[in-house]
């Protein structure tokens, strides 16, 4: 009995881990260990409230850590820039310098900088904590901007535990149809309502903290504590995530704690002078960035100070986490994980794992009902399970191998040669117990050098042949599959659904932003809402199924994974059955097949609750809901059409 109490969770649910025990225990005791060593994680993740600028009753404080520098000096405005006038005193504690100011010497609206003098000479910085930046139009250069507001009351409260996400992930500054960034206000009035109507119940938000280069998506983050000020101010970000609140909506940062930009002038590199201080010696050979040295105190301090800031200041109900699988190994993932020695015995980087079961204690601290999800594409075991079992804390993962299988069919094999087991296999290959956000395509599908869904469905037909009227082979072909593509990836894939915004609708072309390369432009950088709005394109009627298909059928999320009815490779028919509704589908480009027979788990009569083929969707209207279906002998006989799916309930 005291042998089984040993077994780590993980074991009981996987027997294959069992040889892997002492490196699952030891995984948690380093956890308990700077669990134990940090004390009360919301005590310990407080440099947000102790370091940077904070107005103190009469009179202001800035605080940084910088243990070699040799002289810091707070400049800006204020001081008409000196380098000298306003020294920081070296404090008790290691390495933290401090200054205090009287009330009267700054004001909102000032900007300022720290002078910091190291041994790589003396230089103007943003400092670590700050809040807002802004960027001079001219010499293109960022500073910290004081703030001094009254605080930001709040309207809504947070819309409580989402059982079943429905997530639709946006870029702020994209999510405009102009030539230019978007704001938050746009966002929070404009397309937050949109995502309502469709029936999504969480936005996850992207390039939120501050970053020098636009055209990073938001992943080269220099400034972790500061909203990017492109799209506004702090309060405008807090009035976009009341806002959503307000309509039952749940919002989750894009966290971006897997590195950071190389950048002196803006970011954190050798910020006191020399290289080692929150960063290794070595950088990310892919992505020319920083990698955090995640088992230094005081750098794990500051990413879960940096965690608490943004869920407590700006109610934030929890995070995506960027490039996990960059942040598990040494090796940045760049092996195939081919046999489990790899997640335990293999150049495993164990400070970062254990950094992120701190991380996922501590959102969990701060609001049980928060989402924590992982973008990770290795599969190590248990990272979505609960640090009790051994595990790593993460509510979900991203079901990276989705949409990596649905593009390299669509580029390699031709319709009539689509595999069944194959593409089942693939929406349902999970690790058991471990719940999986699936999705389609998100933003990664569309990035400059590759294409939205929608477009390598159909390509340059998109641009003559989305009219209401016009009768199309390749837009009818790109439109079924679309549909059908996105119905199989939500009732397959897993316990959560995502799509990236415009993507619903069948959004053409690509994502691009300004750059040296495209002259500037923002041309791929916007969202062209006009082409769902339009009564007649047919991208109201893709963005039509996609409401459908959110309000209808997304409640199987919330349900056990699917069990196959039949699986038919000759006539490439398909049924399943999840959640108690029962889907059937004909990726067949021609053949429809009248009078189709397939087992049912329940006698009784059956009625169709949604159909790709349905004329609301632009489809060509072969399937009738008004129709029930009777069985006998415990099965269903449908009219399938071809390129359709059908989803079915038993009446009761």
């Amino acid at each position: 009995m005291s042998e089984q109490k040993d077994v780590p969770g993980l074991v009981k649910i996987d027997p294959w881990l069992e040889p892997y025990s002492g490196a699952i225990h030891a995984r948690t005791a380093r956890f308990e260990k700077k669990l134990s060593e940090f004390g009360p994680l919301v005590d310990f993740a407080t440099s947000h409230q102790t370091m940077g600028l904070h107005r103190k009753g009469d009179f202001w404080i800035y605080r940084e850590w910088a243990p070699r520098a040799t002289a810091l000096f707070l400049t800006g405005d204020f001081c008409d820039w000196s380098r000298e006038a306003y020294p920081l005193r070296r404090s008790q504690e290691l390495g933290v310098w401090e200054l205090r100011l009287p009330l009267d010497a700054l004001k909102h609206g000032d900007l300022y900088k720290v002078h910091i003098v190291g041994k790589n000479g003396a230089q103007d910085r943003i400092p670590s904590h700050a809040r807002f930046l802004v960027q001079d139009e001219e010499t293109k250069l960022f500073s910290s901007q004081v703030r001094d507001l009254p605080d930001y009351q709040w309207k809504h409260s947070a819309p409580g535990a989402v059982k079943s996400p429905r997530i639709y992930e946006a870029h702020v500054g994209m999510a405009t149809e102009d030539l230019r960034v978007g704001t938050y206000r746009e966002f929070a009035d404009d397309i937050l309502p949109r995502i309502a109507r469709l029936g999504y119940n969480v936005v996850q938000l992207m390039a939120i903290a501050e970053h020098p280069y636009y055209g990073s998506f938001g992943y080269h983050v220099a400034n972790y504590f500061a909203p990017s000020s492109r799209c506004g101010s702090p309060e405008d970000l807090k009035y976009l995530i009341d806002a959503a609140h307000g309509l039952g909506i749940a919002v989750l940062m894009d966290i971006v704690h897997s590195h950071s930009v190389k950048n002196v002038a803006e970011g954190l590199a050798a910020f006191d002078g020399q290289e080692g201080l929150y960063f290794h010696g070595r950088e990310h050979p892919q992505w020319d960035s920083r990698l955090f040295d995640y088992g230094r105190t005081e750098v794990c301090r500051f990413l879960l100070s940096n965690v608490a800031y943004w869920m407590t200041e700006f109610h934030f109900d929890g995070f995506r986490f960027d490039g996990v699988t960059s942040m598990l190994y040494h090796h940045h993932g760049d092996i195939a994980f081919d046999h489990y020695d790899r997640y335990f015995l293999d150049d495993v980087e164990w400070d970062a794992v254990t950094y992120l079961q701190l991380a996922n204690q501590l959102i969990h601290e701060i609001n049980p009902d928060a989402l924590s999800i992982a973008e990770d594409m290795s599969g190590m075991p248990g990272l979505c399970r609960p640090l009790s079992e051994g595990g790593v804390g993460f509510d979900y993962r991203l079901a990276m191998g989705i949409p990596d299988h649905w593009i390299k069919l669509m580029k390699h094999t031709p319709d009539e040669q689509w595999n069944l087991e194959e593409i089942y296999e693939t929406l349902t290959d999970r690790r058991y117990g471990e719940k999986t956000i699936a999705y389609a395509e998100s933003h990664d599908q569309a990035l400059v050098g590759d294409k939205t869904m929608a477009f390598w469905l159909m390509d340059a037909a998109m641009y003559d042949h989305m009219g209401a009227g016009d009768d199309h082979a390749e837009v009818d072909r790109g439109m079924a599959l679309h549909k059908i593509l996105r119905l199989m990836t939500l009732a397959l894939g897993g316990e959560g659904y995502l799509t990236f915004m415009g993507n619903e609708f069948g959004h053409p072309e690509w994502v691009d932003f300004p750059r040296e390369g495209n002259d500037w432009s923002y041309q791929y950088a916007r969202r062209q809402w006009s082409l769902a709005d339009h009564p007649d394109l047919k991208y109201r009627e893709l963005e039509a199924f996609d409401a459908a298909m959110m309000n209808t059928v997304a409640a199987v999320l919330h349900t056990p994974g699917a069990r196959i009815l039949n699986l038919d490779q000759a006539n490439q028919c398909l049924q399943f059955e999840r959640g108690n509704l029962i889907f059937a589908v004909n990726l067949s480009p021609s053949n429809s097949v009248a009078d189709y027979e397939f087992p049912v788990p329940e006698e009784g009569d059956y009625e169709i609750i949604l159909s790709s083929d349905d004329p609301d969707f632009g489809g060509h209207g072969r399937t009738d809901a008004s129709i029930r279906y009777a069985t006998v002998a415990g099965r269903l006989k449908i009219y399938l059409p071809c390129r359709t799916m059908m989803v079915f309930r038993l009446v009761e």
